[in-house]
C-alpha cells in the first residue's frame, strides 16, 4: 500500500496526536470546571503527604498530588479554582491550583496549624494552630495575614465561621469548651462550655444552631447561636469527633472513632436515628452541595467511605493516601 493509500497519512497522524494531547491539556487545566460530571473531593492524606482528588459521580480517585509534609485542614476556595491547605510540617498554609494542584502561594502560620475555615464570602481563611494557641486570619486575595488571635482554650484545632461570617467557632482540644471569635474585632467574645476534648464544629444552614463533637464525652452538644448557650447533650457514638450536618438542616451526621460508624442525628428530635458502618477511626467528612452522599475520611483504614444518606447505607469504600485527616467537597 502507497503512502497515498493510508487511511491517515503521517501528517494526519502527527495532526491527530497533536489534538489528543491538547484536549488532555485542556481536561488538565479545566477539571474542576468542564471535564468531571460531579463536583471534586479533596483529601488530605497526613502520614502519605498527598491529596487525593476525588470525582463524585462516580467515586473514583481522579488524581493525587504529592505536597510532601503533612497535610490537614483543607478548603476549597469560592469558584473552585483554588485549594487551601494546612501543613504541619511547615508551619504554613499552602495555596495550590485545583486543576493541578501546583503551588500558587505559601503563607507562614502559627505553630502546629491544623483545622482552616473559608468564610461565607470567600474572602477570608481562618487557620487554627494547635501549638501557637491562635487563630490567623488570612486575606485570600492578597495572602496578607490579617491577625494573630489568641484563644483562652489550650490547643485549639478546628476554626469555622458562622454563615453570616460575624463569629468564628474555635475547638479547643484540651480544654472543655468552644472559643467564640469576633471576626470584626478580631477578638475573643466568648466562650461556650461542652464536653471533653471537642473537635469538629458545623452551623445549621440558617446559623440558628452550631453542633461540635467532644470525643472523650461520646457526643455532641448543640449551640443556640444567638444566646451562646448549649441546648442539648446528644450522645452519638464512641470517640465523636467529625461533623456534617445536610444543606437542608434536618440532619447531623457524626462521625464515631471507635465506634468505626457514622451516627445520624435528627435537628427536630435530637436523637441518633440511625448508625451506618464505615472503616477505621472515621474522622472529618463533607457532604455532596445536594446532600445526597457524605464522604468519610477513615483514618486508620485509609479509604474514605461514601454514605447513601438518603438510603443510610454505605455505597462504597475509596482507597486514597495514608492518615487521611479530613475531606471537601467543591462548591457548585
Amino acid at each position: 500500500m502507497t503512502p497515498s493509500t493510508f487511511p491517515f497519512s503521517p501528517p494526519a497522524h502527527a495532526a491527530a496526536a497533536r489534538v489528543a494531547r491538547g484536549i488532555a491539556f485542556a481536561c488538565a487545566v479545566l477539571a474542576h470546571v468542564a471535564c468531571f460530571a460531579g463536583p471534586l473531593a479533596f483529601v488530605p492524606n497526613e502520614r502519605s503527604g498527598s491529596i487525593s482528588v476525588i470525582d463524585t459521580a462516580d467515586d473514583r480517585v481522579v488524581a493525587t498530588w504529592t505536597t510532601g509534609g503533612k497535610p490537614r485542614g483543607l478548603a476549597v476556595g469560592v469558584g473552585g479554582r483554588l485549594v487551601f491547605v494546612s501543613d504541619q510540617a511547615r508551619n504554613a498554609l499552602r495555596v495550590l491550583d485545583a486543576a493541578s494542584g501546583a503551588l500558587q502561594r505559601e503563607i507562614a502560620l502559627g505553630e502546629s496549624p491544623e483545622g482552616i475555615g473559608l468564610s461565607p464570602d470567600g474572602r477570608l481563611i481562618a487557620a487554627a494552630s494547635e501549638l501557637g494557641n491562635v487563630v490567623v486570619l488570612i486575606d485570600v486575595a492578597s495572602g496578607e495575614r490579617l491577625a494573630a488571635i489568641r484563644t483562652e482554650g489550650p490547643n485549639p484545632e478546628h476554626a469555622v465561621f458562622s454563615p453570616d461570617g460575624r463569629w468564628l467557632y474555635v475547638s479547643a482540644e484540651d480544654a472543655a469548651q468552644v472559643d467564640v471569635i469576633d471576626v470584626g474585632a478580631r477578638r475573643q467574645a466568648a466562650r461556650i462550655e461542652v464536653g471533653k476534648r471537642p473537635r469538629g464544629i458545623a452551623f445549621t444552614p440558617d446559623g440558628t444552631r452550631a453542633y461540635v463533637a467532644c470525643e472523650l464525652d461520646h457526643a455532641v452538644y448543640a449551640i443556640d447561636t444567638a444566646t451562646q448557650r448549649v441546648l442539648q447533650r446528644i450522645p452519638s457514638g464512641e470517640f465523636s469527633n467529625g461533623v456534617a450536618i445536610h444543606p437542608d438542616g434536618r440532619t447531623v451526621y457524626v462521625s464515631s472513632g471507635r465506634g468505626h460508624a457514622v451516627s445520624f442525628v435528627d435537628v427536630a428530635s435530637g436523637r441518633v436515628v440511625a448508625q451506618v458502618p464505615v472503616g477505621q477511626r472515621p474522622w472529618n467528612m463533607a457532604l455532596t452541595p445536594d446532600g445526597r452522599k457524605l464522604y468519610v475520611a477513615n483514618g486508620r483504614s485509609n479509604s474514605v467511605s461514601v454514605i447513601d444518606t438518603s438510603a443510610q447505607r454505605k455505597l462504597a469504600d475509596i482507597a486514597v493516601g495514608e492518615l487521611p485527616w479530613g475531606v471537601v467537597v467543591a462548591p457548585p
